[in-house]
C-alpha cells in the first residue's frame, strides 16, 4: 500500500464547501442519468479523513407502494443495495481523483421505510485543514 503525502493539500473550509458542492451536483446529475429520477435531497460532508453522501426520498411511488409490507421493505432494500454497490464501483475512483486520496474503506447503507441512504468513504489522509 503506498503511503499517504503528508503534505497533500488539505482543503480550507471555502474549498470544502465548493468541492461539497460540485459533488452534490455531480451526484445528483449520476443518479438522473442512472436511474431516470434523481434524489430529492442530496447531502455532501467532506470532513477530516471522510467522504459522506446521503440522500433522501429517492424511492419511486411503485417502490413507496412496495415498502408497505415487511417481503416489500427487503426487496427494495436488496435492490437499492445493488444500485448503491453500482454507484460505488462507478465513482469510487472519481472521488479518489478528485480529493487526490486513497479510498481505504467505505460503506453504505439503505433505509427504505425512511427513504433514505448513506455512503460514508474513509481516505488514507487527512482531506481537511
Amino acid at each position: 500500500m503506498d503511503t499517504p503525502d503528508p503534505h497533500a493539500n488539505k482543503l480550507d473550509d471555502r474549498q470544502r464547501r465548493q468541492l461539497q458542492h460540485e459533488l452534490k451536483l455531480y451526484m445528483e446529475k449520476y443518479f438522473k442519468e442512472k436511474l431516470g429520477k434523481g434524489v430529492d435531497y442530496t447531502r455532501i460532508t467532506i470532513w477530516e479523513d471522510m467522504l459522506i453522501i446521503r440522500g433522501e426520498r429517492f424511492l419511486t411511488d411503485p417502490e413507496l407502494y412496495i415498502i408497505q409490507t415487511p417481503a416489500g421493505k427487503e426487496v427494495v432494500r436488496a435492490a437499492r443495495m445493488q444500485v448503491a454497490r453500482q454507484h460505488s464501483i462507478d465513482n469510487l475512483g472519481y472521488f479518489e481523483k478528485v480529493l487526490q486520496a486513497k479510498a481505504i474503506h467505505q460503506t453504505y447503507d439503505i433505509e427504505p421505510e425512511k427513504d433514505f441512504w448513506i455512503h460514508v468513504v474513509v481516505f488514507d489522509r487527512m482531506l481537511t485543514e
